[in-house]
């Protein structure tokens, strides 16, 4: 089919087909069109990327909200002012 997008070649390897196999379990609807369970397979695993990436971004801003001012700064004498005065809010 004519198309302007880039296009993948894979070659079915053993664990690959595996994956297509087990694939066929999940979506018996697809089960004789393989690479339609590959495109499957893709679709899903970058839903799960995106999903891991989401829940990792919320675990290191609670890290950092649960540990935000737990550590007391060392500063000399007059120096915490002189480092306000230079933002003013």
């Amino acid at each position: 089919m004519p198309t302007t997008r880039p296009r993948h070649t894979v070659t079915e390897t053993v664990d690959i087909a595996h994956a297509i196999d087990a694939a066929a379990i999940v979506w018996p609807e697809l089960r004789d069109d393989r690479a339609a369970l590959l495109r499957r397979i893709i679709e899903r695993g970058a839903e799960s990327i995106m999903a891991s990436r989401a829940e990792e971004t919320v675990r290191r801003i609670t890290a950092i909200r649960q540990t935000a001012g737990t550590l007391p700064g060392v500063y000399r004498s007059g120096e915490a002012q002189l480092l306000r005065e230079e933002w003013p809010e």
